[in-house]
């Protein structure tokens, strides 16, 4: 049987804490990259939700009136299933409308234009409801279409911070 001597173990228990603090990083960069992935899937479905959710209370009245006219059992599941799939998407899409509220009150009280600049370049990729072209946006703000790209980014990791809270900044 092998003896370890104290050298031994300090060089075990540091070896220990830097595998731990690695996966512990790792982990943490997951959670990240997670929320920032799911930031930028809201936002570039934004246009769909808000079709889809339009006219919410009239299609849940008329899923309502289906329901109790013509259907029962599993299909009875099945509508109860659109109804909450159309006010989850709206209450998503409200909450996207308050951040994206914040996020420009915020731009605007930092007193950078380029922090206005990124919320507005934002704004027109994904929320405005006339779509524009990378191009017509970096025209738009006078920068060029990596510019706008660049600044693009910049505001999605800021929005991302709004949107999860400190669950979505990056700890390095």
């Amino acid at each position: 049987m092998v003896k370890l001597t104290e050298k031994h173990l300090e060089v075990i228990s540091k070896t220990v804490l830097d595998y731990l603090e690695k996966e512990k990083e790792k982990d943490r960069k997951r959670k990240h990259d997670w929320r920032l992935k799911n930031t930028k899937l809201l936002l570039r479905n934004y246009r769909n939700f808000k079709i889809h959710a339009s006219d919410v209370e009239e299609d849940i009245e008329e899923l309502d009136s289906i329901l109790l006219d013509e259907f029962l059992g599993s299909e009875e599941f099945a509508i109860e299933s659109i109804k909450k799939s159309k006010q989850r998407t709206l209450v998503m899409i409200n909450y996207i409308d308050r951040m994206m509220e914040v996020y420009r009150i915020l731009a605007e009280k930092s007193g950078k234009p380029e922090d206005l600049r990124r919320y507005k370049i934002l704004y027109d990729m994904y929320i405005n409801p006339d779509k524009k072209s990378v191009m017509e946006i970096a025209e738009c703000h006078n920068v060029s279409e990596k510019t706008a790209y660049r600044n693009c980014k910049e505001a999605i990791n800021t929005f991302s911070s709004l949107v999860f809270g400190v669950d979505g900044i990056r700890f390095f």
